[in-house]
């Protein structure tokens, strides 16, 4: 069977091969009736559409948005957090005619995305600033706008006042008279992991220390799930208890809860327990969690207004989103 081409189609309908061709690159060149007759013949001979990788060519650009992510496609779905996340650059993206191209971080260098994928722009999500994909966006010269990530130089961003929030959630606890706190985070060096676990932890400080609180600091890899729940029933296990745990995520704190249940406590009369996102765990929580909220959708959206302002060849100014805190009942005085 002949293939079909768009001069098919022109010969079908009697109009040049341009206006074919405008049909599907430039409707607005045709009227309402033309463009119709023309689509109605492309489907009828069977036509599967322009070729993406020549018109990729002839405009000099493909379309597409590439979001560099540090851990594995499936961490990113399995988190409601990062999931919210990249539905809300998927619509937003959608709604300026450009496509989303997901860049998983690869350690085979037969093939790296951030290197071998052709996209006109990309996000940085969450990433280690050493990482070699960022190194080959560099190289390409791709525009680059970075998400939850600490900012070098002149590249655009988008973050979450996390160490705002954390300080909310921290001094939460104080007033409620917690002494002892206990946090599960991702790394147990203030200066390590990524941007927000950094930020976090410097916002709970800001509000622990100046109350002379003790602290213990539990790490935890962000996945699997059940890491935070082994790590919390190591943080909770001990003589010196915390009467207070705050969490570098929802997931972490829900894991705590059920630590704290499988020892025989009862949150919060027990122990207080605080999350971060406010994700749809938080309020399916049992308890419902106390925690600090972050717009997550507008993250997506100011990302995608970020990045097609740098492809246009503008200079975005910084987006810092606020946080505020939510409580609900999993935070009380601590136990006399």
């Amino acid at each position: 069977m002949a293939k079909v081409t768009l001069q098919s189609i022109a010969d079908r309908v009697g109009v040049s091969r341009m206006t074919v061709s405008n049909a599907f690159s430039r409707p607005d060149q045709l009227s309402a009736d033309l463009r119709a007759k023309i689509l109605a013949a492309a489907d009828e001979l069977g036509y599967g559409g322009p070729d993406p990788a020549a018109r990729a060519l002839a405009r000099g650009r493909t379309g597409s948005v590439g979001l560099l992510i540090n851990g594995s496609l499936s961490e990113a779905f399995e988190d409601a957090v990062s999931a919210a996340f990249l539905a809300s650059v998927s619509d937003a993206l959608s709604e300026r005619g450009l496509a989303l191209t997901l860049l998983p971080a690869s350690s085979d260098q037969s093939f790296v995305p951030a290197r071998d994928v052709a996209v006109d722009g990309a996000l940085v999500y969450i990433c280690d600033p050493a990482a070699p994909d960022i190194a080959w966006l560099e190289r390409r010269q791709v525009p680059v706008v970075v998400v939850d990530h600490n900012v070098d130089g002149d590249v655009a961003s988008v973050n979450v006042d996390d160490r705002s929030g954390a300080r909310l959630a921290a001094q939460h606890l104080v007033d409620l008279g917690h002494r002892r706190v206990g946090i599960l985070t991702l790394e147990t060096d203030p200066a390590a992991g990524n941007y927000p676990a950094r930020e976090r932890m410097l916002g709970w400080h800001d509000a622990l220390d100046p109350a002379g609180a003790e602290t213990v600091v539990v790490a935890t890899p962000f996945a699997p799930p059940e890491a935070a729940y082994d790590a919390a029933l190591g943080l909770l296990d001990r003589p010196d208890r915390p009467t207070a745990v705050l969490c570098f995520s929802d997931a972490f704190a829900v894991a705590t809860i059920r630590a704290a249940e499988a020892l025989g406590l009862t949150v919060p009369a027990d122990l207080s327990v605080v999350g971060f996102d406010d994700s749809v765990l938080a309020a399916g929580s049992r308890p419902p969690l106390t925690t600090v909220h972050q717009e997550v959708p507008a993250k997506g959206r100011a990302a995608v207004a970020a990045i097609a302002e740098v492809m246009s060849g503008g200079r975005p100014a910084p987006v810092l989103l606020p946080t505020s805190l939510v409580v609900r009942e999993s935070t009380a005085p601590p136990p006399a």
